[in-house]
């Protein structure tokens, strides 16, 4: 038969235990969501991603440097590369020439030529085969002396050439290096923009846009002379671009990074620009900026970013990834370096 005995109640110790132990858990979830960080704020992602937009172009900008030197050294490599070649090529004819001489010396039985002439059967030639000999051998001093010479000279131009090498390899690390940089701060962004909703997003985007339209309204409405016939025609280029996609590394006509689309305008003007934000500051006259005008490049937030002046405190400009070639107002540009006046 079944026991029904009565089941033992808990006693108070554990009773205690027990309460204890919940009462730790329910503080514990407490704590850890008063701890947990609030999502951020739209304004807050909007200026970290702005940051790091700002970080990947400045290496952006580096590594386009990088890549302008590494193309610059190889072609100087490949002319010092032919220079050795055909100064190799002089060099070899210089000793074959030598080893001519020195070869009809060897069959003559290497009997100094101004004793066999004196020995020789014809006494009346003698004269004249003497002066003969002498400027033998004059050349032969004149050879030995541009063999001696062409050898100095190959020895440097491949000592150059070997430094050159050298410095390539180290542009190549940079450039990896720079662009390895710009990826990792795009990575960021694009994980600090997906914390958004695509709603929030697209509110940024929008804001954008607007604020992009309000700039080109203000450059209607200004109505300032341009810097000159090029200044002017470089711009009209770029207002051309507007809704182009933003691209590192891009020089046109489908996409542009910032110095890409500044040196594209130009070149529609028929004036060459250097590549890169660092070199293009010297392409021009430095300018502050009241004296901005239509057409000068501006630079902002050190060199890393560069667009043309559009008037009225208004640039237009390849952004940032994501965006497009738009106007923008000069104070949502960050730090004003100078202009450049082409």
């Amino acid at each position: 038969m079944a026991s029904h005995r009565r089941p033992k109640q808990p006693s108070r110790t554990r009773v205690t235990v027990l309460t204890a132990t919940a009462g730790l858990a329910v503080a514990i979830s407490a704590q850890s969501g008063a701890s947990a960080a609030p999502k951020p704020k739209i304004d807050e992602v909007k200026s970290k991603v702005d940051k790091l937009y700002h970080e990947a172009e400045e290496a952006t900008e580096q590594a386009n440097l990088a890549e302008e030197r590494r193309g610059k050294l190889h072609k100087e490599i490949g002319a010092l590369q032919d220079k050795v070649a055909r100064g190799q090529q002089d060099l070899n004819t210089l000793r074959e020439q030598i080893g001519s001489v020195a070869s009809a010396q060897y069959r003559s039985g290497g009997i100094d030529p101004a004793l066999q002439l004196f020995l020789s059967a014809d006494p009346d030639t003698y004269l004249d085969k003497a002066s003969a000999i002498d400027q033998l051998g004059a050349k032969q001093a004149d050879v030995l002396q541009s063999i001696q010479a062409k050898q100095r000279t190959l020895a440097q131009q491949r000592a150059e050439a070997a430094t050159k090498l050298t410095d390539l390899e180290d542009v190549r690390k940079t450039l990896n290096e720079k662009k390895n940089k710009a990826t990792g701060k795009l990575a960021e962004a694009r994980k600090l923009l997906n914390t958004l909703t695509a709603a929030e997003r697209s509110k940024m985007e929008q804001e954008e846009q607007r604020a992009s339209r309000a700039a080109g309204e203000r450059v209607e409405l200004g109505n300032e002379v341009p810097a000159s016939q090029r200044g002017a025609a470089a711009l009209s280029a770029a207002a051309t671009q507007i809704g182009k996609p933003y691209f590192r590394g891009g020089t046109g006509p489908g996409s542009y990074d910032c110095s890409g689309l500044t040196q594209w305008a130009y070149r529609q003007a028929n004036v060459s620009l250097t590549r890169t934000t660092y070199t293009q500051q010297n392409d021009g006259v430095k300018i502050g900026r009241s004296q901005l005008k239509p057409g000068d490049l501006v630079f902002f937030n050190n060199l890393s970013h560069v667009g043309l002046y559009a008037g009225n405190n208004t640039i237009l400009h390849a952004p940032k990834p994501g965006a497009y070639v738009r106007y923008e107002s000069m104070d949502y540009m960050g730090t004003f370096q100078f202009g450049v006046r082409i």
